[in-house]
């Protein structure tokens, strides 16, 4: 089944993809990682309705709902002084 995805979905779920990563200090391929194909799928069904929440709710709930542990990754400490927002870094994996 082919499943059409809208670019402002995929563009909510990247940024959020970045947002649970630097919250938990996680690589963003390990947040990826803790979700399945068809979960990832769902977040992308569901980020029409969910881009009206607030970041830090979807977060806890990705958080809870995917078991992501705290990790140990200092992900913006390379940027140095110009660190992108996640909106940007979401744009960029989209």
């Amino acid at each position: 089944m082919v499943m059409s995805v809208n670019k402002d979905d995929l563009f909510f779920v990247c940024t959020m993809i970045e947002y649970v990563s630097r919250t938990t200090h996680n690589r963003s391929r390990d947040v990826v990682a803790r979700m399945s194909d068809e979960e990832l799928m769902h977040q992308l069904r569901v980020a029409n309705v969910n881009h009206c929440l607030s970041f830090e709710q979807v977060c806890d709930e990705w958080i809870e709902d995917y078991a992501i542990p705290e990790g140990d990754y200092d992900n913006i400490v390379s940027y140095g002084n110009d660190i992108p927002t996640e909106t940007s870094v979401g744009k960029i994996y989209q």
